[in-house]
């Protein structure tokens, strides 16, 4: 978590792509494919976006309940 700016853009990746995962499920609709059609380039590349974020987000677990990093002495 040293880059907030990654991060956040991480985070926002895996969002859009649990909402789209929430819309495939509930409705069967699946918004980057209306879009941007279905498995064009552009929405392959999206799908793979959403993959490297939640990798990404993988590691925020390290962090999260993990060694409290104290400084005092």
């Amino acid at each position: 978590m040293k880059n907030k700016g990654l991060d956040c853009l991480a985070l926002t990746i895996a969002i859009i792509g649990a909402i789209n995962w929430g819309l495939i499920g509930l409705f069967s609709f699946d918004l980057v494919a209306f879009i941007f059609g279905n498995m064009s380039w552009f929405s392959r590349i999206i799908y793979a976006l959403v993959g490297i974020a939640g990798l990404y987000i993988i590691t925020f677990y390290m962090y999260t309940g993990g060694v409290e990093q104290s400084h005092e002495a």
